[in-house]
């Protein structure tokens, strides 16, 4: 779980207006950070197979999303994959 401080200043950088909270932008930040807390979590617990199959869960539905998000706005999404250090 990360926290409530966590999630929203994650939400404060990826945000594209003043009231977004939804945004394809604002999920892929918000599922990294819960991804990165989670594959930190495992690494001390090897035998917890729920929170790895709940890893590999967050991980596709990131995937999805930023595959939808390189679809429709290409530009947004290198400049995110290069925000997030993510490696695609």
């Amino acid at each position: 779980m990360i926290s409530a401080q966590l999630k929203q200043n994650t939400v404060r950088d990826h945000r594209r207006h003043a009231k977004d909270s939804g945004s394809s932008e604002v999920q892929i930040a918000l599922l990294t950070e819960r991804i990165n807390a989670l594959a930190d979590h495992l690494k001390g617990h090897d035998k917890d197979n729920h929170g790895r199959l709940g890893l590999t869960k967050l991980v596709s539905k990131r995937n999805r999303l930023l595959k939808y998000l390189a679809r429709e706005k290409a530009e947004t999404y290198t400049a995110l994959i290069q925000k997030l250090g993510l490696r695609k």
